[in-house]
């Protein structure tokens, strides 16, 4: 990937992240709550992919997304513990949503879980956008 797909990528992951957010909120205003886990999942994950790329660093699954956000960005000191957490609480609530038999999600959690998934994505954007490489040549 050239250092100018590289940023378009980046780009892209963020407004994804974004949109997929406010599908969330639109989910979840419906009551369909494992739904809304998942996209709020995807949320996060778009947001952490556009970081890793950014830094040039390569994963191939959503377990290397994860491990390698910890090893770089949580470990590092450079985002806070709580962070590397949601994202694994957020793919494991989307893994029991989307493949367990009969399990459904409630409001309760649900809505308590949008704070901190916002507060992440605007982190993870505000780190992007500190690195001036979106901005500058």
């Amino acid at each position: 990937m050239t250092r100018e797909e590289r940023l378009e990528y980046v780009k892209y992951r963020i407004e994804s992240a974004r949109k997929t957010f406010q599908a969330a909120k639109v989910l979840s205003d419906n009551g369909f709550w494992n739904s809304a886990v998942n996209r709020l999942y995807y949320a996060v994950f778009y947001a952490v992919n556009a970081l890793l790329v950014l830094n040039e660093i390569q994963t191939k699954s959503h377990s290397s997304t994860k491990s390698q956000f910890a090893l770089h960005f949580v470990k590092s000191g450079r985002f806070d513990k709580k962070y590397g957490r949601l994202l694994s609480e957020l793919f494991d609530w989307r893994q029991k949503g989307d493949y367990e038999n009969i399990f459904d999600y409630n409001s309760d959690l649900v809505e308590q879980l949008f704070e901190p998934t916002l507060e992440m994505i605007e982190l993870i954007e505000k780190e992007i956008n500190n690195t001036n490489l979106l901005t500058s040549k």
